[in-house]
């Protein structure tokens, strides 16, 4: 009666920490695909929304807030494929000097922990970017401004 005791309590510690190496994994793997993708996005998305009409005649990078979001949407949308469900809100969106902050909310796999009890974690990525440039504009004053 004791080894068989002591054999259902290894099982049950046993399955116990696979649940939760499975969680983990599961928490883990999501925040680091939505850490790199919402980064990979927003640098693509802050591109392609550089307004190249003022960097022509001033000099100056600036990006459109409109097209910003409008690119970012459609691109983390294209690069999630429906897989999640996704809250994307924007903040501080500054045209000039071009600085953006997005968070992304979304959750993990629903998980039946006892048998009327379904848990679920939530993960926010907050991100910041920010484009800057490596020399200084005299471009202006010059007149020889091109992208």
């Amino acid at each position: 009666m004791k080894e068989t005791f002591w054999t259902y309590i290894l099982m049950i510690i046993g399955l116990f920490v696979l649940v939760v190496l499975f969680i983990i994994q599961d928490l883990t793997s999501t925040s680091e695909a939505d850490y790199y993708m919402t980064k990979e996005v927003m640098q693509a998305a802050m591109i392609d929304s550089i307004d190249y009409g003022v960097y022509r005649k001033y000099g100056d990078i600036r990006i459109i807030e409109e097209k910003f979001v409008e690119n970012f949407i459609r691109r983390f949308s294209e690069s999630t494929r429906g897989s999640k469900t996704y809250k994307i809100e924007f903040y501080e969106i500054y045209e000039e000097p071009p600085k953006a902050t997005v968070r992304v909310k979304t959750a993990t796999s629903e998980y039946q922990v006892e048998a009327d009890e379904v848990s679920q974690f939530g993960i926010v990525t907050l991100l910041s970017g920010i484009i800057e440039t490596k020399y200084e504009q005299d471009c202006v004053q010059k007149g020889t401004c091109t992208p």
